[in-house]
């Protein structure tokens, strides 16, 4: 069950009118919570590792690397884990 989960830290690094730009840091099997995106967005890695994506259609891991990104539209909804056992760390960009 996901609530004896850690969970990620999000710094806001920029906030305005036009973008939010957060730093997700997420402790080894740590995770973000059920949410859904408000706005369109973009993910760029800090970090090589697999995340595990928890939806209501069914779980899927995805493997990511550092420096390559990745967008989204809005509304999509999951909670987002950290399926290593390190750190991971993203930048997500989001648009408004």
């Amino acid at each position: 069950m996901s609530t004896a989960r850690p969970r990620a830290g999000p710094p806001r690094l920029i906030e305005n009118e036009r973008v939010v730009v957060t730093q997700w840091r997420f402790p080894p099997h740590g995770e973000t919570g059920w949410h859904v995106h408000g706005m369109d967005y973009v993910v760029v890695p800090q970090t090589d590792g697999t995340l595990l994506l928890e939806t209501k259609e069914g779980d899927r891991r995805a493997e990511l690397a550092v420096g390559r990104p990745y967008y989204r539209q809005a509304g999509v909804e999951h909670n987002v884990v950290n399926a290593n056992d390190f750190e991971f760390v993203f930048i997500e960009i989001e648009v408004r």
